[in-house]
């Protein structure tokens, strides 16, 4: 039976919560507090409509986000060397959601030079352990089985997007720690969180971004690293701040397709959550945020160097992935060789296999949206 709770709780609450759980106390500052007081508010507001369930859910979103700062503040205490550990032109797969990104971002970290975010290291972050010990980590096991569980009991959602504990995946969950995030804005009708965000410099949170980076990559310091998360859209200026040489993948696709697979997203990850978001309040408040994080890119993006930016289009890569990440291999002056080649191609070939073959269906319909909003807002 799912959890439920009478409501979300105040931030001071849940911050108590992430103490006890954790059984650390120093966030590192206050510079969260801002952001997530407000979602907070919004989530317990009546606009948010949410169930017992969502109540539960929506909680331990909050409450993840301030676990994960209380971690990385104590890993960069007990780990004083990160500080010290470059990020060299680091890879950074953007683009609407459902364009490619999640796929494209898998073939990238075959390379066994390159490193990903895993899962279970956004939720707990620490040094990257040997891949070999996870197996027997009560943290990795923990998360994998709530994954595991979660498949069987949303298969819908495994085709939409599969993951497991052990997958590469997006890093909104580092920039939460900040109490910066558009995840919250795709899982919840939150007005007054959103309007905050839009106006934020995002600066911040890519510098605690980056310390995480040299934190779980303490023990992989001659890997590139490559990231992918639609946030990146809204925030290029931040992200090049704290990256100056960071290379860039933009992936592209009909945004009428990307939008309807977007709301179809936020829907069944949060099913039962809400009695207001969901339908036309979905597609209304994510053609809203996607299509001006978009524009946010496009301006953004004139000011910089044109070489460290490649353009992908999706039906050119689901025509021919490994083709397609070969050259961007070679638009960025990276070694393509025999062994990266081999990888990639074994990624390809098993994403296209079992629980892992995207599979569902979705329509604009459902989300009170038509063709013509989604293009005149593009």
């Amino acid at each position: 039976m799912p959890r439920e709770r009478a409501d979300v709780g105040s931030f001071d609450d849940i911050a108590a919560a992430a103490v006890r759980t954790t059984g650390l106390s120093d966030f590192g500052g206050t510079e969260h507090e801002e952001g997530l007081r407000l979602l907070v508010d919004d989530l317990n507001a009546e606009t948010a409509g949410l169930t017992g369930v969502g109540n539960y859910m929506q909680r331990s979103q909050v409450k993840s986000a301030l676990v994960g700062r209380l971690l990385s503040q104590h890993g960069f205490a007990t780990n004083p060397a990160y500080a010290e550990v470059p990020i060299e032109r680091p890879i950074f797969v953007v683009g609407l959601p459902r364009t490619g990104t999640t796929a494209l971002h898998r073939l990238l970290t075959a390379d066994v030079r390159h490193q990903g975010m895993e899962v279970w290291l956004t939720e707990f972050p620490q040094p990257r352990p040997p891949r070999e010990t996870w197996a027997d980590n009560p943290v990795f096991a923990g998360i994998n089985a709530a994954y595991s569980a979660h498949h069987v009991d949303n298969p819908e959602f495994m085709g939409i997007h599969y993951m497991d504990a052990g997958s590469v995946e997006e890093c909104w969950r580092i920039l939460r720690q900040a109490g910066m995030s558009i995840g919250f804005e795709s899982l919840a009708h939150v007005p007054n969180y959103s309007a905050w965000l839009a106006g934020q410099d995002w600066t911040p949170a890519y510098e605690r971004h980056k310390a995480n980076l040299q934190l779980i990559g303490l023990n992989d310091v001659d890997r590139r690293w490559v990231l992918k998360n639609p946030s990146h859209l809204i925030a290029l200026d931040a992200l090049m701040k704290v990256y100056p040489d960071a290379l860039i993948v933009q992936t592209h696709r009909d945004p009428v397709v990307s939008i309807a697979s977007a709301c179809s997203l936020s829907a069944e990850a949060t099913e039962g959550w809400s009695t207001t978001f969901v339908g036309e309040t979905i597609g209304r408040t994510q053609l809203e945020m996607l299509a001006r994080s978009h524009a946010a890119f496009a301006e953004a993006r004139a000011s910089y160097p044109a070489e460290q930016f490649v353009d992908v289009e999706y039906s050119d890569f689901v025509s021919d992935p490994v083709a397609t990440t070969r050259g961007i291999y070679q638009a960025f002056g990276l070694d393509w060789s025999s062994q990266v080649a081999q990888a990639v191609e074994a990624i390809d070939a098993e994403s296209r296999q079992g629980g892992k073959r995207p599979s569902h269906q979705y329509s604009l319909a459902d989300y009170g949206l038509t063709e013509d909003q989604v293009r005149a807002a593009f």
